[in-house]
């Protein structure tokens, strides 16, 4: 649920306050049956809102375009094999980057990803669809 900490916090605050005018308001046995029950509960959620976590932020529009994956080398993969990474956007404009594990190159291409590619730092051909 987005905004769950902000809302108990509100939640919370909002039910002691009432239990607070409710005791005030009504004094006697009939307030205190009312206002001790509602302000336990508001003790309760402003705990749990205390003991959450931040939620995360998402990332802004433009630090979505300006993303990339770091340029590294990958360690080889299973019997040696040239190990690569393959990232598309799922957003307009559809772009791929491709890193060579074997070298560390990183290229970026308009489109989705293509059908065979060799990279062209270490000329290691990293796959080949079959039809």
């Amino acid at each position: 649920m987005q905004h769950l900490r902000n809302n108990l916090f509100i939640a919370s605050w909002t039910l002691i306050l009432l239990a607070a005018g409710i005791s005030v308001g009504l004094p006697g046995a009939s307030g205190l049956a009312i206002a001790a029950p509602a302000g336990i509960a508001g003790s309760l959620m402003l705990v749990w809102a205390i003991s959450m976590k931040e939620e995360p932020r998402g990332m802004s529009e433009r630090d979505i375009s300006q993303w990339a994956p770091e340029a590294e080398t990958l360690d080889p993969g299973a019997g040696g094999s040239v190990m690569y990474r393959v990232d598309t956007t799922l957003d307009d404009p559809i772009r791929t980057s491709i890193l060579c594990g074997s070298c560390g190159n990183l290229e970026w291409m308009e489109g989705p990803k293509p059908a065979e590619y060799a990279c062209p730092g270490c000329g290691q051909e990293l796959w080949e669809e079959e039809e």
